[in-house]
């Protein structure tokens, strides 16, 4: 796993820690329950074990989530939910 979600729950913004190497390019896809994309990011770390914040997700509607990252060859899917 080459990213961790500090939790699989959110309200406003995910915060997520990256084991990556400096200069590696991180891409994310939220997704729906209905599987539409809602928010995507495309992120090149600056340095090696990278914390940081995905903001602005607080105009979502609460539900669901599926979050998709990938790395080069890599790709991971987690489940979140969002709530009030």
């Amino acid at each position: 796993m080459f990213v961790k979600v500090k939790s699989s729950v959110f309200i406003d913004a995910l915060y997520l820690q990256s084991s990556l190497p400096k200069g590696d390019c991180l891409r994310g896809v939220l997704k729906d329950d209905k599987g539409f994309i809602c928010r995507t990011l495309e992120r090149e770390l600056d340095q090696e074990s990278q914390t940081f914040t995905w903001a602005g997700l607080n105009d979502l509607p609460y539900g669901r989530y599926t979050l998709e990252l990938s790395h080069a060859e890599d790709e991971m899917k987690l489940s979140l939910v969002k709530r009030i």
